[in-house]
């Protein structure tokens, strides 16, 4: 399709100013990031918050994984959890947006929340991302003693291709026997390889992100030379898992005018037909990432406020 898009009144004045990424060219995908970044107010934690770095323990064979570990300061123990995990198509990191979320998240929900930095493709396609970031929930639930955390409050959060490897983590966890998650925030997921959605067909150069960025991210994640119809894993593309049952709780949020929207359409309802309680919502008028690139308006605020309350409530805060 082309623009003009039905895009919240809101919104549209800022369409011009929105980043053009073309994650099939990742050096230079990475240095528009980069540039975005360097051009933003540099990150400070927030009052009342504690931050440290640590690298823990990787999947057999593979390297330690680095973590961002924010906590409230004083709060005590017994803290709720999340495991945040950043977007980026698989292929990007937001290095201090991303911490600044997860910083956020302590402020507000009094939770020590975890922010891993995975693996990226196509340097490093799956399993390594998911291997990462399944070693960051382990590391977490074995040291909820040391980190002052409940090991019964336990969340797994993601945006976009972060909200695809929640949703694997969710899946493996199960499947494994553990860790223990309490509730599982699915914000925008990237959660199926196969591109047959009808909002995967329709947005072909919507904003930030579109179809030709979601070919190229699924081609890089599952390994450029990758045979054609070689299987793919439901921890790679969480659409593909045929069981959903005793999975935890969920939010799921959509924007309208994402490619990624049917698929994580697809997936809420998936879920509530397996018995696991979810809250879906679909945010008018909005592009994929509005809330992070645009979020002083009336709709983006609901969309913050929308994950938020919803971890709130998942974490029993």
């Amino acid at each position: 399709m082309s623009l003009p898009l039905p895009v919240d009144p809101e919104l549209g004045p800022w369409l011009a100013l929105l980043p053009a990424l073309d994650v099939g060219d990742a050096a230079a995908a990475r240095a528009a990031v980069e540039a975005m970044g360097a051009a933003s107010p540099p990150f400070v934690v927030p009052e009342g918050v504690e931050s440290s770095e640590h690298r823990v323990p990787g999947a057999p064979g593979a390297p330690e994984v680095p973590v961002a570990v924010f906590r409230p300061v004083g709060a005590g123990t017994a803290l709720p959890a999340v495991l945040y995990v950043h977007g980026g198509g698989f292929i990007l990191e937001e290095g201090d947006g991303d911490r600044a979320l997860a910083a956020r998240w302590a402020a507000d929900l009094g939770a020590v929340v975890v922010s891993v930095r995975y693996r990226l493709a196509p340097e490093h396609p799956y399993p390594a991302a998911i291997d990462d970031c399944y070693a960051a929930l382990e590391w977490l639930a074995g040291n909820t003693a040391g980190l002052g955390v409940d090991p019964a409050r336990i969340a797994v959060a993601g945006i976009s291709a972060g909200g695809g490897l929640a949703a694997a983590l969710a899946l493996l966890a199960r499947d494994r026997g553990g860790p223990t998650l309490c509730f599982q925030l699915l914000d925008i997921p990237e959660l199926d390889d196969r591109l047959e959605t009808p909002s995967m067909r329709e947005f072909t150069d919507t904003p930030v992100w579109n179809r030709p960025n979601a070919v190229h991210s699924w081609r890089a994640y599952l390994g450029a030379d990758r045979a054609p119809d070689a299987p793919v894993a439901a921890y790679a593309a969480p659409a593909r898992a045929e069981d959903l049952t005793g999975l935890p709780p969920a939010y799921v949020a959509v924007s309208d005018l994402d490619p990624l929207r049917d698929e994580g359409l697809d997936y809420a309802q998936r879920l509530v037909q397996a018995g696991v309680p979810t809250e879906l919502h679909l945010f008018p008028g909005t592009f994929h990432g509005a809330a992070g690139f645009v979020p002083d308006t009336a709709v983006t605020r609901r969309m913050t406020e929308g994950a938020l309350g919803a971890l709130r409530r998942g974490l029993a805060v």
